[in-house]
């Protein structure tokens, strides 16, 4: 293999994506021109994954919860993002109902990554969730999920915890898949125009 075209992504990392995500082998290559134009580096920083976000929610503040989902993909810790983690980012955030999404969602709420979820973890994401929702939007949510106070603890309450308890991973996906509306609560979809 030469190395004329060092920038064209390895086979091997496009085989791992094909598996791992729902993208075509034109959309993987397609992302990862893009990547290489916005991130030289090869690397996403917290600040370029704000912005990314932003552009997904212009009317609203992204800023939180992007670095929520950041700390999410980054599971090396190392302060950055590959192109690998960040195409997996990008497929479980737009994917359905997998058990794959609960697990990446276990590890959004786990905010101190302990491998369990308290309630104050709770409150934290669904107040970043909040400020993903435009002001519009807020006012029309019912009158027990319109705060991310009443969110969280509408959550909560479908773990059958107490408010000091926490919770496994295999408790927390169990939760949200037996519960249509938990499923909603832990992510914001955009209303249908």
């Amino acid at each position: 293999m030469g190395n004329a075209t060092s920038s064209a992504i390895s086979k091997e990392i496009l085989e791992d994506l094909k598996l791992s995500t729902k993208f075509t082998e034109m959309e993987i290559c397609q992302w990862y021109e893009n990547f290489q134009k916005q991130c030289p580096t090869g690397r996403i920083s917290p600040e370029e994954f704000e912005e990314i976000y932003t552009r997904f929610f212009p009317e609203a503040d992204a800023k939180s919860y992007a670095r929520h989902v950041f700390r999410s993909f980054d599971t090396n810790d190392d302060g950055t993002l590959d192109f690998k983690e960040y195409i997996i980012a990008l497929h479980m955030t737009s994917s359905g109902k997998t058990t794959r999404k609960l697990e990446w969602a276990f590890s959004l709420f786990d905010v101190d990554k302990n491998g369990y979820i308290n309630k104050s973890e709770v409150k934290e994401i669904c107040q970043a969730i909040f400020k993903l929702i435009p002001e519009e939007e807020q006012k029309m949510l019912p009158g027990d999920e319109n705060t991310p106070e009443k969110r969280a603890n509408k959550l909560w309450a479908y773990f059958d915890k107490k408010d000091n308890e926490r919770l496994a991973e295999g408790e927390f996906i169990k939760g949200v898949t037996e519960n249509e509306n938990a499923m909603r609560l832990i992510q914001y979809e955009p209303l249908k125009q």
